[in-house]
């Protein structure tokens, strides 16, 4: 029986592993079918007609659950975007291929860079004549190319993409990388992008369509639903507090807050700035999942430490850095999606660039605040607030009052006790002094022997 059953069992699960693999290749060819034996198909639309960023990633997570909600047998994609931020059009690309009901999207006029990736994550890829798909090159804000390890990544993003929905991975590939050669598809040195007949050819496009009506019809789906997703107040109000613009604004306005409180003594409008600054930087990434309760505590940590440093401790040493380190590790940590300590699920490239992002603004800020500081009672309309009269020598101005200096060498009696610090009475006059040994006890005879920032120091003469 043993024996019966080690044989048999490889070719059981290789048959059931080869009938799984065709029943999923047999369902992604039919899902068409599927929807034309539908009586009415209720179709939800989604508008991704903006950069994509975590504002455009919250937006298509909340139309999911909404297209769930209704019943969508199918979402359908406007798209029209330039493309944006490689790890939400990851993260979108992924709830696409993780979908149970099927996505299509409508190029209406671009489909560039990330929007190329979040497209061939679809089922179906329809694009007006004249629209374009492809050049998926990673580069910076500038429009610099970045280094091979991140045109690493999204290569094999492209490729698996196009691999789990039965499209050519290499052409995938070839439009990310200009070195790679496509016969009768892409040249070597340059990035490839279809027009809607290439992409026809090549299988990364179903067909041209005029309109959202003009797709349906071409598709077979004559009896149809449709329910647009709409973006409601609180959704564009999030959406633009997550915008990395916004956010790096209100990193300026925490730290340049923090920084003019200081200079100020008791609570005002600077410290109050940063905190709405804060409230406005953590209220959307708590809402969106990103920003959990120890992250925020860390925060507020870390502004406790900073000031602690400054208005406790003299100096600035091991509680000020540990401070700057705790609001630095909160604010960037809020931006990524990890789960407590566990980093498994967050690439190391989104680490790098929310600590990166947050330390760019944090010393942007500090800088700003310095340069601020200086001109702002300088300038009009403030210029009342600072004093522009020098207070010379020769007009009578020092810095130390000439009573003191006339003390040196004269004796009195210690007016309390001196511990080191305490009072002395000369001429009938009281004076603040510092005795010179650790405890001279009252109405001991002192003498004293110097001056020094406006501060006398005695020695016992006689004890009591």
């Amino acid at each position: 029986m043993k024996a019966y059953s080690k044989h048999f069992l490889f070719p059981v699960l290789l048959g059931l592993v080869l009938f799984s693999s065709s029943f999923s290749s047999l369902n992604g060819s039919n899902y068409k079918n599927q929807l034309l034996e539908i009586d009415t198909v209720k179709i939800y639309t989604v508008e991704m007609k903006q950069m994509v960023d975590k504002a455009l990633w919250r937006l298509t997570q909340r139309a999911h659950e909404r297209a769930e909600d209704w019943g969508a047998d199918l979402i359908l994609i406007q798209m029209n975007t330039y493309g944006g931020l490689v790890d939400m059009a990851d993260s979108i690309r992924t709830k696409i291929l993780n979908s149970s009901i099927p996505y299509w999207v409508f190029i209406d006029n671009n489909a560039a860079s990330a929007g190329a990736l979040i497209s061939i994550a679809c089922d179906s890829i329809y694009m007006r004549p004249g629209a374009n798909m492809g050049a998926a090159t990673v580069v910076n804000q500038t429009g610099e190319q970045q280094p091979d390890k991140y045109q690493s990544y999204m290569r094999s993003t492209m490729r698996s993409t196009a691999e789990a929905k039965g499209r050519n991975p290499r052409i995938a590939e070839a439009m990310v990388d200009p070195a790679l050669f496509v016969e009768n598809v892409s040249d070597t040195g340059k990035v490839l992008t279809f027009t809607p007949r290439e992409a026809m050819e090549w299988g990364f496009c179903e067909g041209e369509a005029e309109s959202m009506e003009d797709l349906l019809s071409k598709a077979g789906i004559q009896s149809y639903v449709i329910k647009a997703d709409h973006q409601t107040a609180l959704d564009w109000i999030i959406g633009l507090l997550l915008s990395p613009a916004l956010q790096g604004i209100l990193i300026l306005l925490i730290i340049g807050g923090i920084y003019f409180e200081m200079q100020t003594p008791g609570i005002g409008f600077a410290l109050i700035a940063s905190v709405m600054g804060a409230l406005l930087y953590f209220a959307p990434l708590y809402l969106e999942g990103l920003a959990a309760n120890w992250e925020i505590l860390i925060f507020v940590a870390g502004v406790v430490l900073v000031l602690v440093e400054i208005f406790a401790i003299p100096g600035f040493g091991i509680a000020g850095v540990s401070g700057i380190v705790l609001i630095v590790s909160g604010l960037s940590l809020s931006l990524v999606g990890n789960v407590v300590f566990d980093f498994d699920n967050v690439p190391f490239i989104d680490l790098f660039q929310a600590f990166a992002f947050v330390i760019f603004f944090f010393f942007l800020s500090v800088l700003l605040s310095i340069w601020l500081g200086q001109k702002l009672i300088t300038s009009s309309p403030f210029s009342f607030l600072a004093l522009h009269a020098d207070q010379k020598r020769a007009d009578g101005y020092v810095s130390v009052p000439l009573e003191t200096r006339s003390l040196v060498g004269k004796e009195g009696e210690a007016y309390s006790i001196l511990r080191p610090s305490g009072k002395v009475i000369i001429k009938g006059e009281v004076y603040d002094a510092v005795a010179e040994s650790s405890w001279i006890e009252k109405g001991s005879m002192v003498k004293v022997i110097r001056q020094e920032t406006t501060q006398i120091y005695v020695r016992l003469i006689a004890k009591v």
